[in-house]
């Protein structure tokens, strides 16, 4: 039975790959929500089927500028989350994490409000601790090509503290891990997607480095489980807390894996491994299992064939067969 909400929720990057979700499950438990999005990597289609719902707003805006709205409750998640975008402007990413995150807590306050940030995994740059837990203080270049998005991160996190201490600001900080699913961008570099475009089109599958790096990986209905979880939990908890699937599955493993899973015809193909590229990631999430009774559900396997069958839908699409084919010749360069 799904969770009541009554409340008008803003969702910031509400047209992305997770905010989509939550947007969908908040409605699902009878709250209002507001969705905002600027556009720059989310899409409209992402949420088509929630525009004709009466509980349901859509709001063009760019969260870097102020916002003068009534809600109850604030889900910060705008912000590009891949290489391929947040490096593509990478002084409007760093302004998105930090004004945004100044903008969403200035509302916050004024309402006297929760605000919910979605943080990152990529705090913790090339980690030297592993499993990664929420203590650890993180090994990230500051002046490097992923800086934007990870030191970006970093200081709306601060900022976040910051007005708690300041301010006694209803904060929750979500480190979240990598996550995956349906409405992940085809051509945004991000490895499930990516694997699995390549796996449908029987192209070869790029693995970079060796393939011995790993990443753990957390389906987007557990992932927004956890969010909701979070947001709903006492003024106390405010995090940070560790979001993902602690299982962990190298890139050689999972490559492997989407090729039986979908009988794909391709093969691995070795890349090198981009700088600041993290050898190994996997959440320690005992302060969520502990704090919001939280723990993923959807195995990987199940994870990973819903995710294909939503590719294997838009490649039957011929609107969608132009970014499949532009992500299969930007592997074949």
């Amino acid at each position: 039975m799904a969770r009541q909400f009554t409340n008008r929720v803003l969702v910031t990057g509400g047209c992305g790959f997770i905010g989509s979700h939550l947007c969908e499950r908040l409605i699902e438990g009878g709250a209002d929500v507001l969705c905002v999005d600027n556009f720059f990597t989310g899409s409209r289609a992402n949420v088509e089927e929630l525009l004709s719902h009466p509980r349901f707003e859509l709001l063009r805006h760019d969260v870097t500028m102020p916002l003068y709205v009534e809600v109850d409750k604030i889900f910060n998640l705008a912000c590009p989350a891949s290489p391929v975008h947040y490096q593509f402007d990478p002084v409007k990413t760093t302004r998105t994490s930090v004004q945004g995150a100044i903008n969403m807590l200035g509302l916050a306050k004024r309402l006297k409000i929760n605000v919910l940030q979605a943080s990152t995994s990529e705090v913790y740059g090339d980690p030297s601790v592993h499993p990664q837990t929420e203590d650890y203080w993180g090994n990230v270049n500051p002046i490097g090509p992923r800086s934007c998005y990870d030191e970006g991160k970093r200081c709306a996190e601060a900022l976040f503290f910051d007005y708690r201490r300041q301010h006694q600001t209803a904060i929750k900080v979500a480190r979240i891990f990598n996550t995956y699913g349906p409405r992940t961008h085809p051509s945004d570099g991000r490895v499930v997607s990516s694997f699995i475009v390549q796996a449908l089109l029987d192209a070869d599958i790029t693995v970079h480095g060796n393939g011995s790096q790993t990443r753990s990986f957390c389906y987007v209905d557990d992932t927004v489980a956890a969010l909701l979880r979070l947001m709903d939990s006492p003024f106390d908890v405010t995090g940070p807390i560790n979001i993902g699937n602690p299982n962990e599955i190298s890139m050689r493993e999972l490559a492997e894996l989407i090729i039986d899973l979908t009988g794909s015809r391709s093969r691995i193909v070795y890349r090198p491994l981009p700088q600041d590229d993290p050898c190994r990631r996997r959440p320690d999430i005992s302060r969520a299992k502990e704090q919001l009774e939280w723990a993923p559900k959807i195995g990987l396997k199940e994870g990973l064939l819903k995710t294909i069958n939503h590719f294997n839908e838009l490649l039957m699409r011929p609107s969608s067969r132009t970014d499949l084919g532009a992500l299969y010749e930007a592997h074949h360069a």
